[in-house]
């Protein structure tokens, strides 16, 4: 009896259990409440304006849940949109602020009387580090606490992932890697689009009073940078513009007035 032929081992993929389940001509049952929700609201219009001005809120309603061109719904896609350009505004108006209120150096003076200066950084991952990992990493941020003079406030926000980082430098020799530049760049744009890291600004305020208050705050905040130096993270000292962003990003009001 002969055996089954030689060749390359094949192994078969499960189905992907992330799929959206499809719920009739609906591509997931989220679309059809959308559609629900439609309807709904052309019912309560109709009586006010017409009740065949149902007819075409239904159809609209419809037809944005059901047709996702490039796999996003025409709503879903309007609203990113609409808060793409609220960010714009946002910055343009951080922007003209920027112009007005200049910031100069690594420290900035606050309206009541004192001086900050912010150490910028990143998160470390804990996520799967063994226990033993874990407590030294808490024993060294306790021990940053014990030595900091003074008081520490700190601001944790998010913000888009860069890819930019990780994307290649030149676009290749032959037509096959310009390809696949092209091919990874979409890639990492895709992966970062709805991805976020961590910001955390950590700021070292001092006094006016005293000799050189400038300089030991600075001290302080260059100490700072080298205990979470020592914890894998890449610390800065912040400087100029992004300094009085994050003053503003605190709540506090810069010495010449302007929150």
């Amino acid at each position: 009896m002969e055996g089954p032929e030689p060749g390359a081992p094949v192994v078969e993929l499960p189905q992907r259990v992330d799929r959206r389940v499809r719920l009739g001509p609906f591509p997931s049952a989220r679309d059809a409440l959308k559609f629900v929700c439609y309807a709904a609201a052309g019912a309560v219009l109709g009586p006010l304006a017409s009740p065949y001005a149902w007819i075409p809120v239904l159809a609209g309603g419809f037809a944005i849940s059901v047709w996702r061109p490039d796999g996003e719904a025409v709503d879903e896609r309007a609203a990113r949109w609409l808060r793409f350009q609220l960010r714009h505004s946002e910055g343009s108006n951080l922007n003209s602020r920027r112009v007005l209120t200049p910031v100069r150096g690594s420290v900035s003076h606050l309206a009541n009387g004192r001086s900050v200066a912010i150490v910028r950084t990143g998160g470390v991952p804990l996520a799967y580090r063994p226990p033993a990992d874990l407590a030294t990493v808490f024993d060294r941020f306790r021990g940053l606490l014990r030595v900091s003079e003074g008081s520490l406030v700190v601001r944790s926000t998010t913000v888009p992932l860069r890819g930019a980082v990780v994307l290649p430098r030149g676009e290749g020799a032959s037509e096959a890697e310009r390809t696949a530049c092209t091919g990874y760049r979409e890639l990492v744009e895709v992966l970062c689009r709805r991805r976020r890291s961590r910001r955390v600004d950590i700021s070292v305020t001092a006094s006016v009073s005293g000799s050189d208050p400038e300089r030991r705050l600075l001290e302080r905040a260059q100490g700072l940078v080298d205990e979470l130096s020592a914890l894998g993270l890449q610390p800065t000292i912040l400087r100029d513009h992004a300094l009085a962003e994050s003053v503003r990003g605190f709540g506090w009001t810069l010495s010449g007035g302007a929150p």
